[in-house]
C-alpha cells in the first residue's frame, strides 16, 4: 500500500448494520483502517440493535462483539473516558466518542450522526466527521483494488446465507451507502 491507512473511530450508529458493520471490519481486518472503538460504543450498538431486533438473542449480540473485538484487538481504546468532562459537542452524550478518537489517536469519526460533531467542535482536536459512504469511497479512491477485494471478502465471510452480488450491494444501498453502491457496482464482477 502506497500510503499509511487513516485511523478512524468507528461510531456505534455504523457498527449497528449488519452489512455495514461486516464491511468496515472487514475493512480494518485488512489493514485499509486502523479502527477504534471502545467498550461504550460497543455497549450502545448492541442495546440498540437489541431494542430495534429484540428477536436477536442478546447473547448472540455479544458474541459478534467479542469476535470483532478478538479479530481486531488493537482498536480497543480503553483510555477515553478522562477526556470527556473536558469536551463540548452539541450532545453531550456523544463526547465519548470524541473522547475515543482522541485517546486512540484517530483522525477520522465515521458516523451518521454527521450533525453531532461539528467541525469547530472537532477542529482543535485534529479530528474529522465523515459518513459512512463518503468514508468508504474515500478509501476506494486511496486503495482500489484492495478494497474491492477486501469488500468481496466481507460478502464471502457470510457464515449462513451468502449473498448473490448484486443482492449484497442492494444490501449497502440500502443501509445508506449510496455513492458507494454506485462505486461496487462498477466492480461487480470483482466481487463474485
Amino acid at each position: 500500500m502506497a500510503s499509511k491507512p487513516p485511523v478512524a473511530v468507528y461510531d456505534a450508529c455504523v457498527l449497528y448494520p449488519f452489512h455495514l458493520r461486516n464491511v468496515l471490519v472487514q475493512c480494518a481486518f485488512d489493514g485499509l483502517v486502523d479502527a477504534r472503538w471502545t467498550d461504550d460504543i460497543h455497549a450502545e450498538w448492541i442495546r440498540n440493535l437489541a431494542i430495534g431486533s429484540p428477536e436477536i438473542p442478546f447473547s448472540r449480540l455479544e458474541a459478534t462483539r467479542d469476535r470483532i473485538k478478538e479479530v481486531l484487538p488493537d482498536a480497543d481504546v480503553g483510555n477515553h473516558r478522562i477526556l470527556i468532562p473536558d469536551l463540548s459537542l452539541p450532545d453531550p452524550d456523544d463526547r465519548h466518542v470524541l473522547a475515543a478518537a482522541i485517546a486512540g489517536k484517530a483522525s477520522v469519526i465515521v458516523t451518521w450522526n454527521l450533525k453531532d460533531f461539528p467541525a469547530a467542535d472537532l477542529r482543535p482536536h485534529g479530528v474529522a466527521c465523515v459518513s459512512p459512504d463518503n468514508f468508504l469511497v474515500g478509501l476506494h479512491s486511496a486503495f482500489s483494488s484492495a478494497l474491492i477485494d477486501s469488500i468481496r471478502r466481507a460478502r464471502l465471510n457470510l457464515r449462513k446465507t451468502v449473498p448473490a452480488v448484486h443482492e449484497f450491494i442492494d444490501a449497502l444501498d440500502h443501509q445508506g451507502l449510496r455513492a458507494f453502491s454506485v462505486v461496487l457496482r462498477e466492480k461487480a464482477a470483482q466481487l463474485d
